[in-house]
């Protein structure tokens, strides 16, 4: 069964209302303090409070997306890790206490998904973001981070999946690792290892079960250099039993330089690839991601390279537009969804 989801904010506002009207009944929400201002969900009333909220405007807090806590020293393998992960295995219990099954997460260390521009124009004066890794490929260490190498990253993502997969299994939450966006191997000297499909195998093979899986952030896949568009349908056949969350977007270009599209004008089989998740027997929530800003939401927000902008490619006439052309899609083929 594909349901849709949509990433909505902590607190309620007219994105909330959207989601509705839409039709969409499923939400993901990041609960980092920074944004709540409230404890993170290892306190159990801080998730409670959220799961409340959404239910009293009609909304089902499906699951979890991003950093819910500091990681920087799990991630960078620091003392005082094994404190954080104690928090974050009681994040997985209070999620399993509650309900809420899904928890998607990744392995950037240092920053999230990066982009050294978010007014790319695209279709009919629209701005996009855009990745040119010549941009940053001689800048400066990430601060606070320094240098890590591909083999310390992967010691400390092992140490973080062997005590934490086990209580996902145990609390019945499934968690999907998201792939680095940008796929490239190395940003600002730091190791980057979730830029393959076979990085994906290798991380699976750490801990048997449904707890543990993948985010499938197709376009990302996309530009890996083991797999290519043609190799993404491939990938989500593979790994169908193992995907409960699926980031349903299209880029054009290459891993070190492509911009993202609007969904109906990039280069993948978007239509195609749900009949793929459908036949393939996928169970997973399914969100639209990174949509243009469109006329009357373009304004210069830029970030320094290598760096996020929270706005970008979270825009709402796009996401509608993106949400609009996903149900179309779906009923068009007879694939069941909710």
């Amino acid at each position: 069964m594909i349901r849709i989801s949509d990433m909505l904010p902590a607190r309620p506002d007219r994105r909330w209302d959207l989601a509705r009207q839409m039709g969409v009944r499923h939400a993901i929400v990041k609960l980092h303090p920074d944004l709540t201002g409230a404890p993170p969900p290892s306190n159990i009333d801080t998730l409670r409070a959220s799961q409340a909220a959404f239910a009293a405007q009609g909304l089902h807090l499906a699951g979890l997306e991003g950093d819910q806590m500091d990681m920087s020293r799990i991630k960078q393998g620091l003392p005082g890790r094994d404190a954080d992960i104690e928090a974050y295995q009681r994040m997985i219990r209070n999620m399993g206490h509650l309900g809420i099954r899904l928890l998607c997460y990744n392995w950037m260390v240092g920053m999230n998904w990066g982009r050294t521009a978010v007014d790319k124009p695209i279709r009919g004066g629209a701005w996009s973001t855009e990745y040119d890794h010549a941009l940053v490929r001689d800048a400066a260490p990430l601060e606070g981070v320094g240098r890590l190498t591909q083999e310390q990253v992967w010691d400390n993502y092992t140490y973080f999946i062997e005590r934490v997969a086990p209580v996902a299994a145990e609390c019945g939450v499934q968690m999907g690792l998201h792939p680095d966006d940008p796929p490239v191997p190395e940003i600002r000297g730091v190791g980057r290892i979730f830029v393959t499909a076979g990085a994906f195998d290798r991380a699976m093979s750490l801990f048997d079960g449904p707890s543990h899986g993948i985010t499938f952030c197709q376009a990302t896949f996309g530009l890996m250099p083991d797999c290519g568009r043609a190799g993404v349908a491939p990938l989500a056949r593979r790994w169908a039993h193992r995907m409960p969350f699926i980031h349903w977007r299209d880029v054009t270009g290459t891993s070190e330089h492509f911009h993202e599209t609007f969904h109906d004008d990039g280069p993948s089989d978007m239509r195609g690839l749900l009949k793929v998740y459908a036949d393939a027997g996928v169970d997973a929530y399914i969100r639209v991601d990174h949509v243009p800003a469109m006329a009357g939401e373009q304004q210069v927000d830029a970030s320094p390279a290598g760096k996020n902008t929270m706005a970008a490619g979270y825009e709402t006439m796009g996401r509608l537009f993106a949400i609009g052309y996903l149900k179309g899609l779906l009923e068009g083929q007879g694939i069941e969804f909710e």
